[in-house]
């Protein structure tokens, strides 16, 4: 069931509800947006997802849909009467196949317990994305659960750029050097402010992100990206000044690394080998 924006507009209205800004909440409200999601999401029949943020639905019976099983984690506990009334032809009695298909629940995915809410694996991750907490959801989610392997999240388009840059482009930055650490990130297409209610100001990207069973590289991930952030933090600077404190011209030069250099310059593989004569 996709709804439409007449349809989102009554639901909206009969359970007495607003978007909210503060939540970031825009509803999809078109059909070919959300097939071109399930698509580039590669998911079918059985398939295990994740979907952050279902607001009210739309995106949520495309997966299901398509065969997939989905646990969707809303944190707007006003929104879920409207939810269960969108998604009330995927409910079954509990302990049937109907059943299994689609389990909500209602918590902020930042605090959620990962272990409670995932069996198996691995996931894959689907999400219409609030923007104000997209990139730090995504680190810290990549950093946390190795389950979640395979992610398509929508997020506004200067977020995912910078998530997907690569070294010396004017975008790279610490989510591009942090993403790099567990997986691959690329840009799969673009969303069009029109199929949203309300509409955003902002233009929107899909991320497809594929996370290793391993890192990339062969670093510390917190001593790396300590070293990321102390040196973006100052990205102007020559590495030779804004790690200063933590690695020395003689260390940067047995890391293969000219102290000259600045953050931008660095690839993943970089910052592991700083990482490392840094410990």
């Amino acid at each position: 069931m996709t709804l439409s924006r007449t349809q989102v507009a009554d639901l909206l209205d009969r359970h007495h509800l607003a978007p909210s800004r503060a939540l970031g909440q825009n509803f999809l409200v078109d059909r070919g947006t959300i097939d071109k999601i399930v698509r580039l999401a590669g998911v079918g029949e059985g398939d295990a997802v994740v979907e952050i943020g279902p607001g009210l639905g739309s995106l949520t019976t495309g997966l299901l849909g398509a065969g997939a099983d989905v646990v969707a984690i809303e944190v707007d506990r006003y929104l879920v009467p409207a939810l269960e009334e969108v998604t009330a032809e995927w409910s079954g009695q509990p302990g049937t196949r109907l059943d299994r298909r689609l389990r909500l629940v209602v918590g902020d995915a930042r605090e959620v317990a990962w272990d409670d809410v995932l069996d198996g694996g691995p996931w894959t991750v689907v999400a219409n994305l609030p923007y104000n907490i997209a990139t730090p959801l995504i680190l810290d989610l990549l950093a946390a659960e190795p389950r979640l392997a395979r992610w398509l999240v929508m997020v506004q388009r200067e977020a995912g750029e910078r998530l997907c840059a690569e070294p010396g482009s004017r975008t790279y930055g610490i989510p591009s050097v942090l993403v790099a650490y567990w997986g691959r990130a690329r840009l799969v297409g673009s969303i069009r402010p029109e199929v949203f209610l309300p509409r955003p100001r902002v233009d929107s990207v899909l991320v497809a992100i594929e996370r290793g069973p391993e890192p990339r590289v062969d670093a510390d991930f917190t001593r790396l990206s300590e070293l990321v952030r102390a040196a973006f933090g100052q990205r102007r600077k020559m590495l030779r000044r804004s790690l200063s404190a933590d690695v020395p011209d003689g260390a940067m030069l047995a890391a293969g690394i000219e102290p000259t250099a600045r953050p931008e310059q660095l690839s993943v593989e970089d910052w592991a080998r700083l990482a490392t004569v840094a410990p």
